[in-house]
């Protein structure tokens, strides 16, 4: 926090005046990232033929650009992984972000079924899990595609 606060210019006391600490910092720094990539994918849908396919391209464009500061990147998800409830409205803004972001992808009528609002929380937490499999070298960037392009197959299935 004390780097943060002099790479800002401001008063440590400031800083923790509108981030508590640190997961409330990362967290919204995920939130404004994210913000970002929701804009990028208005300006320019995915191309991919198909509801999951512009999901998997698009979430796979968000591992991309997150592989540009990996080490940020790692800090962003412990924090979302640790966050506890006093940063529960930055958390559901991420989520709220999420969906979003993956609506816009899908380019599905809205507003979304309740399926697919299931499938909406399935996408995020399939994100959210394969990001961090990919940080600690578990999984290949293939591999995250693959998962996040089954579960956004889940935006159009029947039942």
């Amino acid at each position: 926090m004390r780097d943060v606060a002099e790479g800002a210019h401001v008063a440590l006391g400031t800083l923790y005046r509108y981030f508590p600490s640190k997961v409330h910092l990362l967290v919204a720094v995920m939130e404004e990232q994210l913000g970002g990539l929701n804009e990028q994918v208005r300006r320019r849908p995915p191309t991919a033929g198909d509801p999951a396919g512009r999901v998997a391209e698009t979430l796979t464009l968000a591992f991309h650009a997150l592989q540009r500061d990996p080490l940020l990147a790692e800090a962003m998800v412990r924090a979302l992984s640790f966050a506890d409830r006093s940063v529960g409205r930055e958390v559901d803004a991420v989520a709220g972000l999420t969906s979003e972001i993956v609506l816009a992808a899908a380019r599905l009528p809205e507003p979304p079924t309740p399926g697919q609002q299931a499938a909406l929380r399935v996408i995020g937490h399939t994100w959210h899990a394969t990001l961090l499999s990919w940080l600690s070298g578990r999984s290949s960037l293939a591999e995250v595609r693959g998962d996040l392009h089954t579960a956004a197959r889940l935006l159009t299935a029947d039942g």
